[in-house]
């Protein structure tokens, strides 16, 4: 049996590579999220912060 495996697929740069895993990522958390997270409202206050912080290095990171 002949098979043969031909790549034709070609590289993608880094800031490409990023753009694509944070859109997947960003994707997976929207749809993965719990209905209700049973958080204290400190807590979840928290974790707002935490987000938009995450947010913000991810665009220093992209320029």
């Amino acid at each position: 049996m002949n098979c043969r495996i031909t790549d034709n697929s070609e590289e993608i740069d880094r800031k490409t590579s990023r753009s694509i895993c944070d859109a997947v990522g960003e994707r997976l958390q929207k749809d993965l999220r719990p209905v209700s997270s049973g958080l204290s409202s400190h807590l979840q206050h928290l974790m707002d912060e935490l987000r938009k912080r995450d947010g913000e290095d991810r665009l220093r990171s992209a320029n």
